[in-house]
């Protein structure tokens, strides 16, 4: 086991085969230009060096967006990425997302079904990546939990909820909470105007921006990840991180 920590993302677990790693927002998962910003492929590049140059590959099984932090897991060699690969498809993944929402569910517990589909093929977007709960979309499914209520001085009534993901369609959390009409704090896209992912695009993150979303960052993360296979059951944790914990008193 390593005691290193790189300072872009934080070491929870590693073997042989695998390395689990706490992802901090907005650190993005994979390069999208050849030479772009620092990403959490360049720095697990760096940390497996060693491996690499001894036949190593480096491949990241549950890849998380650019403002979602927490729990990622990452296959060294081939033989691990197929057993994780296969395990992924056969639905032995089990995924506990925390966010921050607004306002205050009216639910302790729900089991939501909602289909989902990309807002662009039945509607105007000017987001082509928006998603929509839709009755011609595919099944989705998220389970949520209530786990805390707060009121914030500046973004008014907050909740912390846990999110459980049973399907696994692009956004379906942000989706899901803003369907039900609590998205989460920041999200710039599902939030109360979808504006702000475009100046956000355009201009950065300014201080209007602040004024509008409180948070410079989506609500989101990936608190728990767990395989329960027939040969195998692992879990890892990662803790609410601070920036995230400081808006429901934590």
């Amino acid at each position: 086991m390593r005691h290193a920590v790189n300072t872009d993302f934080t070491l929870l677990d590693e073997t042989d085969d695998f390395i689990v790693v706490d992802k901090p927002a907005p650190l993005q998962v994979h390069p999208s230009t050849p030479n772009g910003t620092w990403t959490l492929w360049h720095g697990l590049n760096e940390l497996l060096a060693y491996e690499m140059t001894n036949g190593g590959q480096i491949s990241i099984i549950n890849r998380l967006d650019r403002e979602t932090s927490g729990t990622v897991l990452v296959a060294k060699n081939q033989p691990a990425a197929r057993r994780f690969g296969i395990a992924m498809q056969e639905r032995q993944f089990h995924k506990s997302y925390m966010a921050i929402v607004h306002g205050w569910p009216e639910w302790g517990e729900l089991d939501l079904n909602a289909p989902v589909l990309r807002k662009g093929d039945v509607a105007e977007s000017p987001i082509w990546v928006k998603q929509m709960v839709h009755p011609d979309g595919a099944a989705c499914q998220t389970r949520f939990r209530l786990l805390q209520k707060t009121v914030h001085p500046v973004a008014g009534p907050l909740a912390l909820v846990e999110a459980a993901p049973v399907t696994g369609r692009m956004h379906q959390i942000r989706v899901h909470l803003a369907h039900l009409g609590h998205p989460i704090l920041g999200d710039k896209i599902y939030g109360k105007d979808e504006r702000c992912y475009l100046d956000f695009i355009e201009t950065g993150w300014t201080p209007d921006l602040e004024n509008r979303l409180h948070f410079s960052r989506q609500a989101l993360h990936s608190h728990r990840l767990e395989v329960r296979a027939a040969d195998f059951s692992l879990a890892w944790e990662a803790p609410i991180p601070a920036e995230m914990a400081a808006w429901v008193g934590g």
